[in-house]
């Protein structure tokens, strides 16, 4: 909490002194992929990487933060970011297909209002099976905790009143 900077500090502070506040070191797509490239090929990095979406973390979430430490360090901008995020995000689900480990690709889908209280009603099911076969007892606690899906109710018409001309200029009409 004191260590947070006091407003205004950046105003005293030289300019362009961060890396990011510099041109970058590749200005170029091709340059900056193939740093990136680089850098994922050695083999302590995969692994890292790969420990990360066994953990959960999925795969836009990860090629974002490769790329906006490429920004942070200054090695590229954040327009070239933009343009190569594709092309990681591939190499790393590339990656991951090949070590066959699963993953969450964390692009949002548009799911649809039953598919979405589907995909709840599962998730809740798989958590009893789960507490099945660890405990042995199945518990259906949670089902009872949660709440129904409320009644649609009908819309309401709303109907606006004409506000009566008002200044120096306005007439009344009959």
């Amino acid at each position: 909490m004191f260590n947070a900077p006091i407003p205004g500090q950046s105003l005293t502070s030289e300019p362009k002194n961060s890396p990011w506040e510099s041109p970058p070191e590749f200005p170029a797509p091709e340059d900056a992929l193939m740093y990136h490239m680089d850098r994922l090929s050695k083999p302590k990095r995969i692994k890292s990487v790969l420990a990360l979406l066994e953990l959960g973390l999925d795969v836009v979430t990860l090629t974002e933060g490769i790329l906006r430490g490429g920004v942070i360090e200054g090695r590229h901008s954040v327009d070239v970011s933009l343009i190569i995020g594709p092309i990681i995000h591939e190499y790393i689900s590339g990656s991951a297909d090949a070590a066959g480990i699963e993953y969450n690709e964390g692009l949002e889908e548009d799911l649809s209002d039953e598919e979405l209280n589907y995909s709840v009603q599962e998730g809740m099911a798989n958590k009893i099976i789960d507490g099945y076969k660890e405990t042995g007892e199945i518990s259906l606690g949670e089902l009872e905790d949660t709440p129904e899906e409320p009644a649609e109710e009908e819309p309401v018409e709303v109907v606006e009143e004409q506000a009566e001309p008002m200044g120096l200029m306005s007439r009344r009409t009959v």
